[in-house]
């Protein structure tokens, strides 16, 4: 039987790559996502993979939408954490509800959506978390004090819980992208993206696809002795 992955922020974006490519490497794949309907209707039309919408900032919705997920598909074997919003702006400007927003959805939903599926991956003996933090969580980023925040704790969380998993079969890792070629980054002026790949040794932005296929990775059988890394793919933009 194949095993099921779940994908926060599934349909668009990073996220769908990683949908996609986890479901051509034989995963039944379930992909969350939290308000655009229609998005997430021409996602399924175009990739037949499944979509369960609700918002991973609240828990009680988490435990109904896993609930959900594992009556329809089976017991999630893999988790993918990869929702995520931005609300920028720099400190002295940025208010609360900018702060409380990031962090419930970017931190929070780790908590939030992983506690629904860590006893039964300790109880079966498998499971695979896979964090998607960011560049600025590594480097920071002005004008994202939220959001650089958020990130850096999903790497902390990645680390504290690899070290509990590890003796009951259950990996948890951390990607941290850098600048990816997302609907997001190229909807900024050409001139703010060129800087950026100005910045990237590599000449060129990230494509969802290369995220996608590290995230495939650490989610196999392949990568049973990895646990508790942070896996940097950004071009070599930022070196750790």
């Amino acid at each position: 039987m194949a095993r099921v992955a779940l994908v926060t922020g599934g349909t668009r974006g990073i996220g769908a790559a990683i949908s996609e490519k986890l479901t051509a490497e034989g995963y039944t794949v379930a992909a969350n996502y939290a308000g655009n309907d229609e998005a997430a209707k021409a996602f399924t039309d175009k990739t037949g993979i499944r979509t369960f919408k609700w918002s991973v900032a609240d828990y009680d919705a988490c435990k109904a939408g896993v609930a959900e997920v594992e009556a329809a598909l089976g017991a999630v074997d893999v988790l993918v954490n990869n929702a995520g919003i931005t609300r920028d702006g720099m400190f002295h400007k940025m208010t609360k509800d900018q702060w409380d927003a990031v962090i419930g959805t970017n931190l929070n939903g780790l908590f939030n959506m992983t506690h629904q599926v860590w006893i039964g991956m300790r109880e079966r003996g498998f499971g695979r978390i896979v964090n998607i933090s960011s560049i600025n969580g590594q480097k920071g980023q002005m004008g994202q004090a939220n959001y650089s925040a958020a990130k850096a704790g999903d790497l902390g969380f990645t680390k504290a819980l690899a070290q509990e998993g590890a003796f009951k079969g259950v990996t948890v890792n951390a990607i941290c992208p850098g600048y990816v070629a997302t609907d997001m980054v190229m909807a900024v002026p050409e001139k703010v993206r060129d800087s950026i790949i100005a910045q990237i040794p590599v000449g060129r932005l990230g494509e969802p696809e290369d995220i996608a296929r590290c995230v495939a990775f650490l989610a196999s059988d392949d990568a049973g002795f990895i646990t508790g890394a942070t896996l940097t793919a950004n071009g070599g933009q930022y070196l750790t």
